[in-house]
């Protein structure tokens, strides 16, 4: 499994253009994996992302308990598996055991990282009980940050032909790719 770290001050880089990430979240020796298509950049440094967690989720139960969690953003050959947890709970099985999901230990939370997608954020909640309570809102915060180089260096997305690319849930199981990449004119 190849992966760069990528500097705090750019992890905003990684979730910019929108996509539906993997999020992961462990505490005491459980752990869960759940999709999210809710989530966008808040600020840039520190990083700070904003991501809907509902509350009758099992992850949203072992965030509260730790403080942290991993956001992953998984690429279209991960498009089966990102629909499959996102539409099952944690609390009915092992979804790691029942996906064969393959995973890495991150460097600063407990969650677990999964392999094979485009990057990976390791976060700390910025408690705000209103927005989570009322909104399912968290704020959290990129205590570290890894991209896989084939598609992502130098603080910049390469969506080349033929590498892989970001999947983004539109509804029902219907997700589009990220596509070509240009360049609007610069004056």
């Amino acid at each position: 499994m190849s992966h760069i770290a990528v500097p705090l001050p750019q992890a905003c880089r990684l979730l910019n253009h929108g996509p539906t990430v993997l999020v992961t979240s462990a505490h005491a020796g459980r752990c869960n994996i759940m999709a999210a298509a809710w989530n966008t950049v808040l600020d840039f440094d520190p990083p700070k992302f904003v991501v809907v967690i509902d509350k009758n989720t099992y992850t949203r139960e072992l965030i509260e308990a730790s403080g942290t969690l991993a956001l992953q953003i998984p690429s279209r050959a991960q498009a089966e598996l990102t629909y499959a947890v996102g539409n099952s709970s944690g609390r009915d099985g092992d979804k790691f055991a029942t996906h064969k999901i393959a995973t890495f230990a991150g460097s600063h939370i407990e969650a677990p990282l999964v392999e094979g997608c485009l990057a990976w954020l390791e976060c700390k909640i910025i408690p705000e009980p209103h927005n989570q309570q009322t909104y399912d809102l968290f704020i959290v915060e990129a205590v570290a940050a890894w991209a896989d180089p084939q598609v992502y260096s130098d603080g910049r997305w390469h969506f080349a032909d033929g590498a892989p690319r970001s999947i983004h849930h539109v509804a029902g199981g219907a997700f589009f790719e990220a596509g070509e990449l240009f360049r609007a004119r610069q004056d």
